[in-house]
């Protein structure tokens, strides 16, 4: 098989399918009684995610799916500064949109999105293509040329994020940004001192915003306030314990009822273990997991880098989101407000994410697998 001329690997186009159809069959039994509630439309959500998340995102997957990767490397700083821009935006007037006490989205007359979304995948454009260019020049391991640039770019997308406040995907972005530098070289004694360092911004944020240390208390014990602060874990555990081993039945959710607090976005798997129980949540649980392997599958069987480091930080990228919502609902961290990939109700989350999976598609072609 010539570079850059095979076929998308099968294996990754229908695990991701199935991730996508499975969602949206969740997300419409979930979404029902809140669309009902706020538009008079048990549909509406559902009809949202397809209109303007699954069309728009088919789009975007086939056309970075069919041009060559390659080509994006000579947008990486137009990424970070592009990331750095998306996410000022949201603090300008008449443009920044505030949500639930938090100022995370772009309202541009046509269309309203969650900037933070596409950081996401361009950030990652970005430090694969720098740590392609620090290789070549044998820079990536020194503490001038590659270390302090890398956290300067990661320290000021992070603290944009912190500033809206968003935790969540200041987890996600940095975790998958270390994830690709660990996998270029980058001494192990580094990883060690920048979990140590944290460690500290963890603590001083506690520290710093009260609802950070409700949150944190909440999840220490949730029992202690279960009508205030303690509300949405205690509800996400009713949902869980009552599906038992084989679920309640799809539609019958009884959380979803207005209960559960973002049930179609950052709950919603909750309604999956409340509907399909135990046995149907862990198949789930082992397509996510064996998509994002698949992703690391075809990492480690791409010669090229800048590809290998890309796949890395989307596989990274998936897997860490996805552990933090999942985790987050079983109580195991607190809450951060992160969706839950292919699954969770969110039209900018989704097109993100079918770029990403687009461009992995497109490494997929190059790559050495044997279903090509």
């Amino acid at each position: 098989m010539r570079e850059g001329r095979g076929r998308i690997d099968k294996v990754f186009l229908w695990s991701l399918s199935a991730l996508v159809v499975f969602g949206l069959f969740m997300l419409l039994s979930a979404s029902g009684p809140t669309g009902y509630q706020k538009f008079n439309d048990v549909y509406y959500f559902f009809k949202h995610q397809i209109f303007f998340g699954i069309i728009p995102g088919l789009i975007l997957f086939l056309f970075f799916a069919f041009i060559d990767y390659k080509k994006l490397i000579r947008l990486a700083p137009v990424a970070l500064v592009g990331s750095i821009l998306l996410l000022i935006l949201v603090y300008i007037p008449g443009i920044g949109m505030r949500y639930g006490g938090s100022g995370r989205w772009v309202d541009i007359g046509i269309a309203a999105f969650q900037p933070s979304e596409f950081v996401k995948i361009a950030f990652l454009i970005y430090v694969a293509a720098w740590l392609v260019k620090r290789k070549e020049l044998q820079e990536a391991n020194t503490l001038e040329r590659g270390l302090i640039p890398f956290l300067l770019a990661l320290g000021a997308v992070m603290f944009l994020l912190i500033m809206q406040p968003n935790t969540g995907s200041m987890v996600v972005i940095a975790g998958s940004a270390l994830a690709i530098y660990f996998i270029a070289g980058a001494p192990l004694v580094w990883f060690a001192g920048l979990g140590a360092v944290g460690v500290v911004l963890f603590y001083s944020l506690i520290k710093a915003t009260p609802y950070r240390a409700a949150r944190v208390l909440t999840f220490l014990h949730p029992e202690l306030d279960p009508q205030g602060i303690g509300y949405h874990i205690n509800q996400a555990f009713l949902a869980i314990g009552s599906g038992g081993l084989i679920g309640l039945g799809y539609g019958h959710s009884r959380q979803k009822y207005l209960y559960l607090p973002e049930v179609a976005g950052d709950s919603i798997f909750a309604v999956i273990s409340e509907e399909m129980g135990f046995f149907i949540t862990i198949l789930f649980i082992i397509l996510l997991g064996y998509f994002v392997h698949r992703c690391f599958v075809i990492a480690k069987n791409t010669s090229d880098p800048f590809g290998k480091y890309l796949a890395v930080g989307i596989g990274s990228w998936i897997g860490i989101q996805s552990t933090l919502n999942i985790a987050s609902m079983l109580g195991l961290v607190p809450i951060t407000g992160v969706t839950l990939p292919f699954i969770s109700y969110g039209s900018s989350a989704l097109v993100a994410l079918s770029i990403a999976c687009g461009i992995m598609a497109s490494i997929s072609r190059g790559a050495k697998l044997w279903q090509n």
